[in-house]
Order: C-alpha cells, then sequence, then structure tokens
C-alpha cells in the first residue's frame, strides 16, 4: 500500500508552526517515515502537484493568495489548517479593525502603492475554502500535532477538544489569572494546548479561538466577580480574535 503524500504550504504567517514540526527532531522521523512528503518549502526544495494531504500554515491577505489557496484544495483529499493564522486568522486579523490603505501607508510610507504590497481583508483558511481539520495554536502544540498526523494515518477522526482552557487549568490547580488582577480568556478559549501559559504566570491570550458554544453567561459571571465589563474581555480578544 503506497504511503499518503503529503505537502506543506505557507501563506502569511511567521512560519513558526512549521518550526514545531521541525522542533519533533528525532519523533518527526517516524512519522515522516510514515508518509511521503512531496513539497514543503522549508525543508526540501522539490514541488508536486499531486499530494493526499496538504497541512497549511498562514492567513489569506492577498486576492493571489485566494486563488492558490483553492487550486490547493482543488488537489488535496484532506487540508488541515496548522496554527492560528490559519484556523482563525491569527494576529494578522488586527488589520482588519482599520482602514486598509491607511494600514499600508503605516507600514509601507513612500512605497505602500507598490503593486506587491497590495493587500485585502484576512481571513483564515475556512473562510476561503473548506476546511477538514484545524491544529490551533500559536504556536501548535507538537504533540497535538502528532496525535492528528497518527490518528489521520490510522483512519480515525482526530479528536480536538471542546472544553475551554479553564478545565486544563483547574485540572493543573493553577491560582486564577483573575486572582492576580488579570484579565484571562481562559473561560472562552479551546483547550487542548494544556494551559501552558497560565501555568507559567501569564493569561491565556486566545491564541486557539472561540471554543464551540462559549458559554457566555459564565464569562459575563467571572466579569462580574471581578468588577470588570464585557467590554474589557472583548478588548483583550483582539490580539487573536479579531473579525
Amino acid at each position: 500500500m503506497s504511503k499518503p503524500r503529503v505537502a506543506i504550504f505557507d501563506f502569511a504567517c511567521c512560519e513558526g508552526c512549521q518550526l514545531q514540526i521541525v522542533n519533533l527532531e528525532e519523533e518527526i522521523i517516524d512519522l515522516v517515515g510514515a508518509v511521503d512528503v512531496v513539497e514543503w518549502r522549508e525543508a526540501m526544495s522539490e514541488q508536486s502537484h499531486e499530494y493526499d494531504i496538504a497541512i497549511v500554515e498562514g492567513s489569506i491577505t492577498r486576492p493571489e493568495d485566494e486563488h492558490r489557496l483553492q487550486i490547493i484544495r482543488s488537489r488535496a483529499k484532506i487540508l488541515i489548517a496548522l496554527g492560528a493564522c490559519a484556523t482563525i486568522g491569527g494576529v494578522n486579523k488586527m488589520k482588519n479593525n482599520f482602514d486598509l490603505n491607511e494600514v499600508k501607508r503605516c507600514v509601507y510610507g513612500k512605497d505602500a502603492e507598490m503593486p506587491h504590497l497590495a493587500t485585502t481583508t484576512t481571513r483564515a483558511l475556512h473562510e476561503v475554502v473548506d476546511v477538514d481539520f484545524k491544529i490551533h495554536g500559536c504556536p501548535i502544540n507538537g504533540e497535538e500535532f502528532k496525535q492528528v498526523v497518527r490518528d489521520l494515518l490510522l483512519g480515525k477522526k482526530p479528536v480536538i477538544p471542546t472544553y475551554p482552557v479553564c478545565v486544563e487549568c483547574k485540572a493543573k490547580e493553577n491560582v486564577c489569572r483573575y486572582e492576580y488582577d488579570e484579565i484571562c480568556l481562559g473561560p472562552i478559549i479551546r483547550a487542548g494546548c494544556g494551559a501552558p501559559c497560565p501555568s507559567a504566570g501569564w493569561r491565556c491570550f486566545g491564541c486557539r479561538g472561540l471554543v464551540d458554544n462559549p458559554n457566555v453567561d459564565a464569562a459575563k459571571e467571572v466579569m462580574e466577580k471581578y468588577n470588570l465589563t464585557v467590554d474589557d474581555l472583548k478588548q483583550k480578544m483582539v490580539l487573536f480574535n479579531s473579525k
């Protein structure tokens, strides 16, 4: 039986999630040995138009990117969005809160109107094409990446948590970040990361995106308990959860 052909692509991103794959070091040998990697710009010069699984990092910020993603989708049996930029638009989506021409002038100055700097509203992959699976985070969790790949190779549907980060945080017996006068997004953000930020003394920044059907009432109760407002919570969501 032939090995599944895998191609890894990137759009607007820092490529940090692909680096997390490389950081698996010896463990990546077993994964690579189970598939046929036919394209991966970060690791090889070969290219291919034939692949079964496309793993895509980055958000869509230009018209030509949208067209390229559509081609990738048409060739792949399975498309996996890799990391926050691909799954929710990531930090790149913050620009959607401003006039795009103003953003270009601020960043590029006199060169803002050069053709290769053309930009549009930032979108996550699923806002352009159908996405089969999402591996969340900024960067991704290496263990979760391995589990998703293993499940797919075994013909199983990967299970991504649908409960909030608070569940994992409480399991680690962390003191709630609200007790430190911080606005933590844990009550409404998807778990699966193992709550590394609160465990290290930082609030949850929301890089895994909103949990399915977030318990809005519970979040409001937390805000009220600590004399905060829903607007205070929304302000903290801008970094990773802009529209």
